[in-house]
């Protein structure tokens, strides 16, 4: 079973015809989108206007029939569905290994509603199991990967396969921070890195999920934020 595709499959729940929404990036938001278009062409779903949060999911939305807006022309979107890398039982989030934080953010806090779809093993105690993005600018990029040294077990530039600074689609560089046992306080964690010059943006997300859509081997469930995990959730 590809729980992926199944989270992704249940968030199709929540659209409606008419539906203003922001794609997001990753491989689950990814199967979304496919599904999405499916739903568009089989004409079972019509007026659907999707914003998406990077150039790779703008391709693959065209691709599936999607038609496209943006922040511009819809200010205030019905929903946006996108993936997590590490989500908590309160519906924090880290996302942007997909390379697109930044935009993801943009979009996801003009959502009305922002549904997280993800297998079950992105369900973590405390964020920071994984490396946390953080987007900065490429000046000084030696100097701020040792600032956010200081602030975690292990910050490194993301580099690709040449040896180059991956760019995000704003021309910018991705640094990579791990943490020994997680991270302690990811909100002052996040104060101290939105306070930082160079630093655009950083990978956590918190309190702007509203539903976490999580698929597992027995099963879909629903975390609702202000519940708790196991509880039953609010459904489309």
């Amino acid at each position: 079973m590809d729980l992926k595709l199944e989270a992704a499959r249940h968030a199709l729940r929540y659209v409606r015809s008419g539906t203003i929404v922001g794609l997001g990036t990753g491989s689950t938001a990814g199967h979304f989108v496919d599904l999405l278009g499916k739903e568009l062409r089989a004409g079972r779903l019509a007026g659907i206007a999707g914003v998406p949060t990077s150039e790779g999911t703008a391709r693959r939305a065209r691709q599936a029939g999607i038609p496209l807006t943006s922040l511009d022309e819809h200010p205030h979107l019905d929903l946006v569905v996108d993936g997590a890398d590490e989500l908590d039982t309160d519906l924090n989030l880290i996302k942007g290994l997909g390379k697109a934080l930044l935009r993801e953010k943009m979009v996801e806090v003009q959502a009305a509603r922002f549904v997280v779809v993800a297998d079950e093993s992105k369900l973590v105690p405390r964020l920071g199991q994984g490396p946390l993005p953080v987007e900065i600018v490429p000046f000084a990029a030696a100097h701020q990967v040792r600032w956010l040294a200081g602030l975690c077990r292990r910050a490194e530039l993301w580099l690709d396969e040449a040896g180059a600074p991956i760019r995000t689609d704003n021309g910018n560089y991705l640094v990579r921070c791990w943490f020994e046992a997680g991270i302690a306080d990811a909100h002052a964690l996040a104060r101290t890195l939105a306070d930082r010059p160079g630093v655009v943006e950083h990978g956590l997300f918190l309190g702007m999920a509203t539903e976490a859509i999580l698929a597992g081997v027995d099963g879909v469930r629903v975390l609702v934020a202000g519940s708790r995990p196991g509880g039953a959730g609010r459904g489309p």
